[in-house]
């Protein structure tokens, strides 16, 4: 059952220019979560409250007393929210929902992320890591420049022990050395660890339709995609 929890945060960090991680302290509450959820967020006492996927997996809350949300960062000058938020800002936190649901079998793994969408995307990867059968793991992330990657480093250092394979491509900044241009069907071939990989998509509406309909080209059965908007 959805429930709703007054917390305050603990940490604002930077992820990207337009993008902050708002850490909030859980060591007072019980909030459980899947892999993948999402939460409703509000100021506490107000009535507008946005939707926000837990970039944290439930292992990490667990351990840290910290559940992370990725914020993006708006002009706020006529409706203020979560852009405002400091050290000590009490937060309503309701839920948790959200359809995407970790695989039963122990496939490979394909996620597909546009901007703020590799929020869930993470908790699902750094749940899968912690257990002690994990299969093969691919990352293809799109951003606008390589500045709006969001956990970038931690994504990388995860490549680097190969722990998962990452695929960056950058849509609108040409300084960019690796690969540029929208995510296309090269790009997913090149990262797809098996037809039979459970594929997980979350971003901009276009990035959606357009990548579900480019892996069931590849061969992926539509009931191996699920995907989440935002």
């Amino acid at each position: 059952m959805p429930t709703t929890v007054s917390l305050p945060v603990r940490h604002v960090t930077t992820a990207t220019p337009r993008t902050r991680i708002l850490s909030l302290d859980l060591t007072s509450d019980s909030f459980p979560f899947s892999a993948g959820q999402a939460v409703m967020i509000g100021l506490h006492g107000a009535t507008l409250r946005k939707p926000y996927s837990i970039a944290s997996a439930p292992w990490e809350v667990e351990r840290t007393g910290v559940m992370q949300v990725l914020v993006q960062i708006e002009d706020t000058s006529l409706d203020p929210h979560l852009e405002h938020a400091t050290p000590g800002t009490k937060l309503d936190v309701a839920g948790p929902f959200g359809s995407f649901a970790m695989p039963a079998d122990d496939a490979p793994l394909l996620f597909v992320a546009g901007g703020t969408g590799v929020a869930p995307l993470r908790s699902i990867m750094m749940e899968r890591l912690a257990r002690p059968a994990v299969p093969a793991m691919a990352l293809v992330y799109s951003a606008r420049s390589p500045e709006e990657f969001a956990f970038r480093a931690e994504l990388e250092a995860l490549a680097a022990a190969k722990r998962i394979s990452t695929h960056f491509t950058v849509t609108r900044d040409d300084t960019w050395s690796g690969r540029r241009g929208r995510i296309d069907a090269a790009l997913l071939q090149d990262a797809l660890p098996t037809a039979s990989a459970n594929c997980f998509v979350c971003g901009p509406p276009e990035l959606v339709s357009g990548a579900r309909e480019l892996l069931r080209t590849l061969g992926v059965e539509a009931s191996r995609i699920q995907i989440e908007r935002y």
